[in-house]
This record gives C-alpha cells, sequence and structure tokens, in this order.
C-alpha cells in the first residue's frame, strides 16, 4: 500500500532535530511521495535542499495569504514575478501555493485577493494546478475562482483545496469548479460533523489526503506535533466515512496526487 502525503511543512523548525527519523516513520507507514507547500518565496531554497535530501518529495512555491509583508504593505507584483521565475527555475516544482484567501485571522481582504488573482494566472501560465488555502472564505475563494476562469474559458485552473474543512454545499461547489479536495487531520476529529458528511461526497477521482504537518494532528495523536506519517490515520478516517477498505482509498488517493501534480513513478 502506497500513500501520498499532499501537504507538508517539514521546513519549519518543529523538524529541526529529527527529519531523518521523522523520514522513517513515514516511509515505514508507505508513504512514498509528498508534495512540500510553501508559505513564502523565502523558503525556496530550504524546501529545495530537503528535496536534494529526500527524492520523494516534490515541491510548490507561493505566498501564503497570511503572509506577514502582505497584510502590512498589501500584494507587491514583483512578488509575483519572483514566484513564476523560481517555479521555472527546478522541474520538481509541480504547483504554485499556497495560496488563497484566509478572512479568519486577517482583514487584508484586498490584498489577499490581489495575491490570489495573481497567483492564479501564474500557476494556468505555467500549466501547474495551484494549492488553494481558504478559511471562513468560501464564497470569496469561489467568486476569485470563477472570476480568473472566465478570463480564459478554455482554461480554467486546476488545483486542491487543502485541509478542506467545508460544509457539503461548499464542497460541492469547488468540486463543480473541478478542483480536487484534500482531507487532513480534522476529518478524523469526533464533532467535525459537516466534514464527514464533505467527506462522503467527493468523486472518487478528485479526493485527496494530507497532514498539513506540523499542524493538526490527526486522531490518536491529536494534540502532538504532526508528520507525514500519520496521513495513515487520515486515510483510514476516510475510508471508513466512504465505507471503503483502506487499501482501495490508498491507492485512489494517491493515483490522484499523481494525475494532479504530475508526480514521477
Amino acid at each position: 500500500m502506497q500513500l501520498v502525503d499532499t501537504h507538508v511543512h517539514i521546513n519549519f523548525k518543529d523538524f529541526q532535530t529529527d527529519l531523518e527519523q521523522v523520514r522513517d516513520r513515514w516511509l515505514s507507514n508507505g508513504v512514498t511521495k509528498l508534495v512540500h507547500s510553501c508559505v513564502s518565496p523565502d523558503e525556496f531554497v530550504q524546501i529545495q535542499a530537503i528535496a536534494d535530501q529526500f527524492p520523494e518529495v516534490s515541491f510548490a512555491v507561493g505566498l501564503h495569504p497570511l503572509d506577514k509583508q502582505l497584510n502590512a504593505d498589501g500584494w507587491n507584483p514583483k512578488v509575483g514575478d519572483r514566484i513564476k521565475s523560481l517555479a521555472l527555475s527546478d522541474q520538481r516544482v509541480v504547483a504554485i501555493g499556497e495560496t488563497g484567501l484566509d478572512f479568519f485571522k486577517s482583514d487584508s481582504k484586498s490584498a489577499q485577493i490581489a495575491a490570489f488573482k495573481s497567483q492564479l494566472r501564474t500557476a494556468r501560465s505555467l500549466n501547474l494546478p495551484v494549492i488553494i488555502h481558504s478559511r471562513e472564505a468560501s464564497e470569496a475563494t469561489r467568486a476569485v475562482l470563477q472570476e480568473v476562469n472566465a478570463e480564459v474559458p478554455e482554461s480554467p485552473i486546476c488545483g486542491v483545496m487543502h485541509c478542506w474543512a467545508g460544509n457539503p454545499e461548499e464542497t460541492q461547489w469547488f468540486v463543480d469548479l473541478g478542483m480536487y479536495i484534500s482531507f487532513s487531520g480534522v476529518v478524523t476529529f469526533k464533532n467535525a460533523h459537516d466534514l464527514h458528511e464533505s467527506a462522503k461526497i467527493v468523486p472518487n477521482d478528485r479526493l485527496l489526503v494530507e497532514t498539513d504537518c506540523p499542524f493538526l494532528a490527526p486522531v490518536p495523536r491529536r494534540g502532538k506535533r504532526n508528520e507525514p506519517a500519520y496521513v495513515l490515520h487520515v486515510a483510514e478516517s476516510v475510508a471508513k466515512l466512504r465505507n471503503v477498505e483502506l487499501a482501495e482509498l490508498a491507492a485512489q488517493t494517491t493515483s490522484n496526487a499523481i494525475a494532479l501534480f504530475k508526480l514521477k513513478n
């Protein structure tokens, strides 16, 4: 059985002292590929170094909606130029992101929207998928995607709603827009009832799993540092919700991840 963790942040300081051991554990749990997300282009060289060390790691480049500079100074188009240049500089870049909208912790809505639109257009120009963060912003996220898609109707944006926590209606919005839906450790939480229902309705060929480590460790590791090995617990939970065998769920989500990110076998 193989699994792909489609969203990690193993460059964070949480992993500075034991990354080799963390890798041993993800390999032991069948995690054969990882997609490393990016919260700022300043991380790019550090993420590259991790991919040099661990060939199963592919990665993205982008700017997170809660980036401090974005919230302080607004969107600088030069950052968009840098993201595009970095994406072109390394064949292991498989996506733009993470980008998106987060209205839970920030009031800088206009800057976030400008940054999001720019990165969506970059992803389309490079024929790359986009990794989308959306928190307390489902309607606005959908509106931006619809607007950018309308600019070039024959080339709609493809990508993933990462660490998805939306209700079934919101889930259907993004499925209808052609997006993949990725579930994290949140889906293992007992009281995440709406999310459990969402996990049941995503089409087989749009389903992904992730950890978003070091955040949001799944049950039974909740409250501890999350790590890629624990994507197994996410897969187990989603398989149970969808009433399928774990091996079937793992094979489907692995196939989907390879297709979306064009991962090498």
